[in-house]
């Protein structure tokens, strides 16, 4: 076995959070949703604080915010190879081609997602942004306002030879819900508003209140912010195909554009369903014409090529116009994470990037140099979340913060990181931040002004008493909710169930192949645990902490924590961002919104003759540069 370190420094605050918010992971991570959003696990990367910040050409067009290197290099490839390379990103099937949809965003869809739908920026190995300028440019324009104007690639095209406009970005604007659709939501004024779209985030409404300024079918257009946006970068990326969504609604394309600049709510409403559901197939089955799935990206939908429960695969797009894939298939095959190093082992998938485990890495040992392996700093972080609607035995209604204490007081943090983590990194500690991660510079200097070591050590007379204070009868049921087949959380679980019961707490290991879907959204557990992936954003925790935001699945409400977060997310001040990262942090700590444990220990494999492929401390996981692979 060829074994690889390749730890990534990252120097800035860091939330854990997705695009969108943060990413659950299916470490694996599993909703890819913010760190702080899909879930895999924990979500952060690095970003320019400056909206001015300069970028660094690299050899594939492409610029960084942050480390050049850490971006997509040149490696040659010119054209197509015939053949296929193969990859795991877990158990999860595929679930849609819509992969922002409250019901779709995850991890796994996303490693899909990323090689089919071009964007202007995209994470580089540690969390650096880097810049698309295949796909198209930006530059600011003004700071006070801060407004951007973006210009699409003249040779960037939908895989149906639609060009790639104003119009995609004007859909995704408004699938975000803005005041005009749906008062109260984005601004998160009225967290009962009903959405019209099921989109993940509302960030781009709520930051852009009016919207990409330009002409229908341009290939320009300006966004302007109503404050200072400290991940600006992030909030537009890539978009689905408006053309499509209009088609299916059976308005003309630019029509529907059109609409939205006009704000006609009707017209707008009207094609929604097709954007929630129209993208979703049976198991299995891929629509019946391939255009209405279409590609701006490297990689397309194969005809035919779904298997349910086993894999998918993606083809080049022969009407991409940027650096063509470099191997004609890309196989994603759902595998679970026991079985993983046998399907290496067995040539089944050429890489893995399965929840590291002592056995586990027993396992890539014996194989031999026939793999590689790599061991890389995570930005996913592993946590349990307390469920705060009032139904639930630990909401303020109920045991309150009390019960709370007394959960967190019997949680075996360090014998869960002593037993399951050290054994993959020494370095490991247990994990008291959210935003901010043990590797980082930033990390010891807010854990210093948010908490104050309590619940480092179990204490189980202590959770006696404050559960008698919290007046609940003993046992209380507390339901762990998981999704199934993660042995390591099933070892968290049972250390949790051993540790607690003699404090009074009947821990059910409620684990669901349907979690992330049913369980989590539904709030049908006591205590969530999974883990939030990301790749450098600064504020997207937002859409996890604040009140009524897509990603805040136990419902947890603090108006302290709201009002730190809109500092923190209307400023480029990195000192203004730092202290109000440290005001949250004690805030959520005080009241107990969940129990950070521990940052992923990342572990890669690879057969030793696939090139090109690098290691990332970012949610996008090892797959982020499939379309570089070749066999050798």
């Amino acid at each position: 076995m060829k074994f690889r370190g390749t730890t990534a420094t990252l120097g800035v605050v860091l939330s854990g959070a997705l695009l969108l918010g943060a990413c659950t992971s299916a470490e694996p991570t599993d909703p890819t949703t913010t760190a702080g959003g899909t879930e895999t696990t924990a979500t952060t990367e690095t970003t320019s604080a400056e909206a001015t910040a300069t970028a660094t050409e690299t050899s594939t067009g492409g610029s960084a915010a942050g480390n050049p290197e850490a971006c997509l290099q040149d490696v040659g490839i010119t054209e197509t190879q015939d053949g296929d390379v193969r990859y795991t990103a877990g158990p999860g099937d595929w679930s849609g081609y819509n992969s922002i949809t409250s019901k779709t965003y995850s991890t796994y869809n996303s490693a899909v997602a990323a090689h089919m739908f071009s964007s202007f920026v995209y994470f580089g190995t540690d969390g650096t942004i880097c810049d698309n300028t295949e796909f198209g440019t930006y530059e600011v324009v003004s700071e006070d306002p801060l407004e951007i104007k973006y210009t699409i690639s003249d040779e960037a095209v939908w895989s149906d030879g639609t060009p790639v406009t104003i119009n995609d970005y004007l859909l995704d604007w408004a699938a975000q819900n803005p005041e005009f659709l749906v008062p109260g939501y984005a601004s998160g004024e009225n967290p009962d508003a009903t959405p019209v779209f099921d989109h993940v985030s509302s960030s781009f409404a709520q930051y852009v209140p009016e919207g990409p300024q330009g002409e229908v079918g341009s290939k320009e257009f300006t966004v302007t912010y109503s404050d200072p946006y400290p991940d600006y970068k992030l909030i537009v990326g890539s978009a689905l195909p408006a053309h499509v969504v209009a088609n299916k609604a059976g308005i003309e394309p630019d029509a529907l554009a059109q609409a939205v600049l006009d704000r006609d709510a009707e017209t707008i409403t009207s094609a929604a369903d097709f954007w929630n559901n129209g993208w979703m197939y049976n198991p299995g089955e891929l629509p019946a014409d391939m255009a209405d799935v279409p590609s701006s990206g490297p990689y397309k939908l194969k005809e035919g090529g779904w298997s349910a429960g086993q894999s998918i695969t993606l083809e080049a797009n022969e009407n991409y116009w940027g650096t063509p894939a470099g191997t004609r298939n890309l196989v994603f095959r759902f595998i679970e994470d026991a079985g993983q190093v046998q399907a290496l082992q067995n040539g089944d998938v050429q890489a893995i990037e399965p929840q590291g485990t002592v056995d586990l890495v027993g396992q890539l040992e014996a194989i031999g140099d026939a793999v590689t392996v790599e061991s890389a700093s995570s930005l996913t972080w592993e946590h349990l979340d307390f469920n705060f609607r009032e139904s639930n035995v630990f909401s303020d209604a109920q045991g309150g913060l009390a019960l709370r204490q007394a959960f967190a007081y019997c949680v075996p943090r360090q014998q869960i990181v002593d037993q399951l983590i050290k054994p993959i990194n020494p370095d490991a500690v247990i994990m008291n931040a959210r935003e901010v991660f043990p590797f980082q510079d930033t990390y010891q200097e807010v854990v210093d002004a948010a908490y104050n070591g309590e619940y480092d050590t179990v204490d189980i007379e202590k959770a006696k008493a404050l559960i008698a204070e919290s007046g609940i009868a003993t046992p209380i049921d507390v339901r762990v909710g998981y999704r199934s087949g993660n042995q390591r959380r099933t070892d968290i679980v049972a250390a949790i169930a051993a540790s607690c019961k003699d404090a009074g707490f009947n821990v059910i290991d409620a684990n669901s192949a349907d979690f992330f879907g049913v369980e989590l959204p539904n709030g049908d557990y006591e205590v969530a645990l999974f883990a939030w992936a990301g790749s450098g954003q600064i504020a997207s925790g937002q859409n996890i902490y604040a009140s009524g935001r897509p990603q805040n699945y136990g419902e947890y409400s603090n108006a302290e924590v709201d009002a730190a977060w809109e500092k923190l997310a209307t400023t480029l001040d990195e000192s203004v961002q730092l202290e109000a990262t440290k005001e949250i942090e004690k805030l959520l700590w005080d009241t107990l919104y969940g129990i950070p444990v521990f940052a992923h220990p990342d572990i890669m494999a690879y057969d030793s003759n696939l090139k090109n492929v690098r290691g990332t401390a970012t949610q996008d996981g090892i797959s982020w540069n499939a379309p570089q692979w070749q066999n050798a």
